[in-house]
């Protein structure tokens, strides 16, 4: 079954490619089905890319054709950004952004391997890709809807399939991993949210935001339900602003509820079932009584490896990635499931400022055109979808492997602020 990926992967690629060459085309329109909308070939091919990045296409080679579909994603958006009639916009954060690739580069120089370098180097590319893509192509609303809610259609499918006994025989690999599904349904949620509260009050949009919420839950992903927590606050402080801390403490109170309350996130958050909530309140709960898979042991390994003594620059981009697979450490694990530590020991202390500073511009600029009364509510979507995920996303990164999954991960809240800035842009072209 998993030969089929193959042709997945041949199809969707030779599909994205057509596209980008297509003059027009008539699609339906995502609000109003009895009406069509005229997309360019840029817009079709935008709007199927980001449709389908939950779409993996594994094969039992290993990650060579996920990583090979990733090159050739990289490839496609570059062309589209050479078309004539698509012009990327840079923000400060793509910019900064921008920076932080060029010192991963300037990181190959001094790494154990270049070719574990530049797998990670091309992980860390997608998402600005995406933002610049997105930038340049998505001028009006329905564009930014058609390919939203295909996303959101494809991640509702996904959803469905994960609860629906044996379905993954019939879907070997189609569809990511489980801890990446979980982070990518984080974007999805905010953005359910944000359609319900600025596009109509549809009680279906409510829904599938608490549907989307769910499997962190029922698959008790300890770091999928903090990305949860913190996307709802930043969502809530988007909205409320200051009025939100009500909503934020409460919010933070039951995810804090759910490690104690909830039995098997219990059992898989803390070494004893004796621990109690009391005791956390207390401040008797530290780090050995937290069941960490040997997360801890194996980041402090690598930290006195990698990063003690080098703590600026780090050993080198891909030297994490080189060292697990030329040894056999912790039962055989390839990944270091936090990418803040792989981060810090692969190029130091100075690629996480960047990396963060560049994040936490993001989702300042997101919160500043969202407060602002003069946009319709498109880019109201996008802003705090933008922001608020791209918080949530964030986090994940200190216990998963967020990076090593950016097409369905990262890409979106990328995608959603990149969408931001060309609407913005199409909003003043308008404008007399």
């Amino acid at each position: 079954m998993f030969v089929l990926n193959y042709f997945y992967f041949l199809i969707l690629t030779f599909l994205l490619f057509r596209y980008l060459q297509t003059k027009s085309k008539l699609i339906r329109d995502p609000l109003h089905r009895r009406q069509l909308l005229d997309f360019n070939g840029p817009e079709l091919f935008w709007t199927l890319l980001f449709s389908t990045g939950l779409l993996a296409f594994s094969a039992p080679a290993g990650m060579d054709l996920m990583a090979l579909r990733l090159f050739s994603l990289e490839l496609l958006c570059l062309v589209c950004l050479n078309l004539p009639k698509t012009h990327a916009i840079w923000s400060p954060s793509l910019i900064l952004y921008s920076i932080f690739l060029i010192w991963l580069v300037v990181g190959l120089f001094y790494a154990p391997s270049t070719d574990y370098g530049i797998r990670v180097i091309l992980k860390y590319l997608y998402p600005l890709l995406i933002a610049l893509t997105a930038s340049a192509v998505v001028r009006d609303g329905e564009v930014f809807l058609k390919s939203s809610l295909g996303a959101r259609a494809v991640a509702l499918v996904c959803l469905v399939v994960s609860f629906i006994p044996y379905a993954w025989l019939l879907l070997p690999g189609v569809f990511w991993y489980e801890t990446a599904r979980a982070i990518h349904f984080i974007s999805m949620t905010v953005f359910c949210l944000a359609l319900f509260f600025y596009m109509g009050r549809r009680r279906k949009n409510l829904l599938l935001a608490f549907l989307f919420i769910l499997p962190c839950l029922l698959w008790v992903l300890r770091t999928s339900i903090m990305g949860t927590v913190i996307a709802l606050m930043a969502f809530s402080l988007f909205r409320y602003k200051l009025r939100a801390i009500p909503v934020i403490a409460l919010i933070g109170a039951l995810g804090i509820c759910s490690m104690f309350f909830i039995p098997s996130v219990k059992e898989k958050m803390f070494k004893s079932d004796e621990i109690t909530l009391a005791d956390f309140i207390d401040g008797r709960v530290d780090k050995d009584d937290i069941n960490s898979n040997a997360r801890f042991a194996m980041w402090e390994y690598f930290e006195r490896r990698f990063f003690h003594g080098r703590e600026l620059q780090g050993s080198g981009t891909g030297s994490c990635q080189s060292h697990f697979y030329n040894n056999f450490l912790f039962g055989g694990l390839k990944v270091m499931h936090s990418d803040i530590v792989q981060m810090k020991c692969d190029n130091g202390l100075i690629a996480v400022i960047l990396y963060y500073t560049a994040v936490l511009m993001m989702i300042l600029h997101s919160f500043c055109i969202f407060l602002q009364r003069k946009h319709g509510a498109c880019i109201k979507v996008c802003a705090i979808t933008a922001g608020a995920s791209l918080a949530g996303v964030a986090v994940t990164m200190y216990s998963d492997n967020v990076v090593n999954y950016s097409m369905c991960t990262l890409a979106y809240p990328f995608g959603f602020y990149g969408m931001m800035l060309g609407l913005l842009k199409g909003e003043k072209k308008s404008k007399p």
